[in-house]
């Protein structure tokens, strides 16, 4: 005979459970309150125990104009800034993006629980149609303002067929202890060449969830780069779906972690039609007493047959008190597929540091030189040089810091 034991339920649940019911989300609280957060028992958060790492939740953020200065710029970008979950729109939009808001939240359907979260606390979804060439770069200045609060906010990117853009999401806030989950879904149709940058920027006492969910058309390429350099606690979710034959994926990422951080990347990325590739590449770096996680599934359907895709995550720990997770995995169910994983983490080389230093060079700046050339091949690729310098200082301010 078996028994339910009831699920305990925190501070930080008691608090998600009550402002569920303060926004009408009957059924999102009560499966909150059956289940919980999740441990390490739920696979998938194995590594980022939600229950024992979120103590508190601060109170539903309020929506307000942006009042500081945004935290990143791209030179020449066309910038939309969100704050507290609601896009302020200027109309003057590149030509061939259209802008627009909608209700509620862009991810309804997956089964997570900060999905959940943000499809029934997110007040609306900034909705971008690009067609055609886009020359500029499109900037969703997603932040959070005020005093510290909690903040759902949701992207719906759609590029339509033979399209092609660069768009950059950043997520910012203050230092002060605010809890952000973000989402976003992207649609590319057939043909679409698309790079699709995350980067969060989060200030460091803040805790910060995102999901974004691409679904690719056939022969659509697309570039992906997802960056953490800030916030006390991250987890970002990333699904990539392939909905059309011919397609390719560059899923890349940097997780930068440093002293009392605990950042996750989580990735699934699902072949269900035949003769697609994708490479997904995520490099971490941690240092003092931090953590960095990448778990990485692949999964092949029985009828993506022609299926090219390789897994690799390395890992570079700085310190000997940090701690660098990797959970690569392949689920194929199809047989004339070509597929591989891999994973590596080590400490920088006692040789090539041994090299730099008998050339004067402090031991400082040949740490950081080496750890450059161990992350450019993520920030190589991205072709549009404004986006790529930027971002690069991103880098190197955690580096100098």
């Amino acid at each position: 005979m078996s028994m339910h034991v009831p699920v305990r339920i925190g501070p930080a649940e008691a608090k998600l459970i009550e402002q569920l019911g303060s926004r009408g989300a009957a059924a999102a609280a009560e499966r909150l309150a059956q289940s919980g957060l999740p441990t390490r028992k739920v696979e998938s958060y194995h590594y980022t125990d939600l229950k024992m790492l979120l103590r508190t939740v601060p109170e539903l953020a309020s929506a307000e104009k942006a009042l500081s200065e945004p935290v990143f710029r791209v030179p020449g970008a066309h910038r939309i800034p969100m704050t507290n979950g609601i896009a302020d729109l200027d109309g003057t939009e590149p030509a061939g993006v259209r802008a627009g808001t909608t209700k509620g939240s862009a991810l309804t359907e997956r089964d997570d629980v900060l999905v959940r979260l943000n499809a029934a606390l997110a007040a609306e979804t900034l909705r971008l149609d690009v067609e055609g060439t886009v020359g500029t770069v499109l900037h969703i200045d997603r932040r959070t303002e005020g005093d510290a609060g909690h903040m759902n906010d949701s992207v719906h990117l759609f590029v339509a067929d033979g399209a092609r853009a660069t768009v950059i999401e950043t997520f910012s806030g203050s230092d002060e202890g605010h809890l952000s989950n973000h989402a976003s879904f992207v649609a590319l149709g057939a043909g679409v060449e698309l790079t699709h940058i995350l980067l969060d920027l989060s200030g460091a006492g803040a805790t910060s969830f995102a999901t974004a969910e691409y679904q690719i058309g056939a022969g659509a390429k697309l570039r992906t780069v997802t960056i953490h350099v800030g916030s006390a606690l991250s987890r970002i979710n990333l699904f990539a779906r392939f909905a059309g034959e011919g397609a390719h994926a560059d899923i890349t990422g940097l997780n930068l972690a440093t002293e009392g951080q605990h950042s996750d990347i989580t990735l699934e990325v699902s072949h269900n039609v035949p003769r697609c590739s994708s490479k997904p590449l995520f490099k971490q770096v941690a240092r003092g007493r931090s953590k960095a996680v990448f778990q990485g599934k692949i999964v092949v359907a029985p009828n993506a047959q022609k299926t090219d895709a390789k897994l690799m995550m390395q890992g570079l720990m700085l310190s000997d008190e940090a701690e660098i997770l990797s959970k690569p995995e392949l689920e194929i169910f199809a047989d004339d597929v070509v597929c591989g994983h891999g994973s590596t983490v080590g400490a920088l080389d006692e040789d090539s540091m041994f090299y730099l230093m008998s050339r004067g060079i402090p031991q400082a700046e040949a740490e950081s030189m080496l750890v450059r050339g161990f992350l450019e091949e993520v920030l190589d690729p991205i072709a549009d040089e404004q986006l790529h310098d930027a971002l690069e200082s991103v880098v190197e301010k955690w580096l100098s810091t």
